[in-house]
């Protein structure tokens, strides 16, 4: 199948610095890809370049085949068919909502007010045509803004953090509904956001970026469960970090022996684990260590803080055998107070190893 929309080394160079440095990435008919990382990493530019905004450096930009923008040809952005939602949904104040959606539309006039008739149908907005942006809710202009970047029947759409302006109690939803009429009309979706949780909601796929380059891409549970670096498990949870020395395959931590294999001997590694798979052993409490299969040696520690965090409550441990501070999750209500000693085991089958 080819691609709906598809980047290839794409470069965006500014004063000698690479904001975007050799960018690839496909996003196929309905699919929705996540463009996830941190302030500053490059996402938005390559938005910018796709919508034609920026001009790159260099590399191409092919929308189903054609080439809409590289080292000698260069689509003007009017003529792409590509929408653009932001978090600035930039309805015109002085235009009624059908008139914002028909804004740019071409063609005759009765098609036009019937394909505007039936995108508002479309985002539940039908009793709104008449209504100007100001009446309405923040919800109510997301599905307006969705109405009007679809009213050109375009063949990507590029969402640039379009519902961080939405409270929580409104955002899944306009945001689930946003999707599923995206996903109907076949469009292909590339969504810029900081927030992992947003991206694996969303996303069929997500691409990590660093520093201009996509790091990691895969589906939410790989990207998750397989993170490529240290960096990459961080970003998407709180993690716990055990340091060791690689010797023979083995790394010897105060939670019992870990394979290392692929590491030379003397070489420093790092044990990351997620807070949620850092257990509390309740059964073995006050009859010292002994060592299990799965997980191997427990640890000792002294809880320094519990905090509820509504679905679950997060202790935190000075540890015996460095002093270092690891963080458990547990279910529903347990909150220790500060001092009390209690012996910690690592679900070793949930654990990555990198070189520290």
């Amino acid at each position: 199948m080819t691609p709906r929309l598809e980047l290839k080394n794409l470069t965006m160079t500014y004063g000698g610095l690479s904001v975007v440095d050799d960018l690839s990435l496909n996003v196929a008919p309905g699919q929705v890809t996540c463009l996830l990382g941190p302030s500053g990493c490059g996402k938005s530019t390559t938005l910018r370049m796709i919508a034609g905004v920026e001009q790159q450096t260099s590399g191409e930009i092919w929308v189903d085949g054609q080439m809409v923008c590289g080292p000698s040809h260069r689509d003007l952005p009017e003529d792409r068919p590509i929408g653009l939602m932001f978090q600035d949904f930039a309805l015109f104040p002085h235009l009624s909502v059908a008139q914002n959606v028909a804004f740019g539309m071409k063609g005759p006039k009765s098609e036009t007010a019937a394909r505007v008739r039936h995108l508002l149908q479309r985002v539940d907005m039908g009793a709104f045509a008449d209504t100007y942006p100001h009446q309405l809710s923040g919800g109510e202009q997301q599905r307006v803004a969705l109405a009007r970047a679809l009213a050109t029947q375009p063949k990507v759409m590029l969402m640039d953090e379009p519902f961080s302006g939405l409270d929580n109690r409104l955002r899944d939803g306009i945001r689930d509904e946003t999707l599923s009429v995206l996903k109907e009309e076949g469009t292909a979706v590339l969504l810029v956001t900081h927030e992992p949780d947003e991206a694996m909601r969303m996303g069929d796929e997500i691409a990590l970026m660093r520093g201009g380059r996509i790091v990691q891409q895969g589906n939410p549970y790989n990207i998750y469960n397989a993170p490529v670096d240290k960096a990459a498990a961080a970003f998407f949870s709180d993690i716990n970090v055990i340091r060791g020395t690689s010797n023979g395959a083995l790394t010897e931590t105060p939670f019992g022996q870990f394979l290392t294999p692929g590491f030379a001997d003397g070489q420093p590694v790092e044990i990351i684990i997620r807070p949620q798979h850092l257990r509390i052993d309740f059964d073995r409490q006050g009859r010292g260590p002994n060592p299990t299969p799965s997980e191997g040696t427990p640890a000792r520690g002294t809880v320094k803080r519990a905090r509820f965090m509504g679905r679950e409550s997060l202790v935190e441990f000075e540890m015996d055998f460095d002093g270092s501070i690891l963080s458990a999750t547990v279910p529903a209500v347990f909150l220790p107070k500060p001092g009390t000693v209690l012996w910690l085991t690592m679900r070793r089958d949930r654990c990555f190893v990198f070189a520290a």
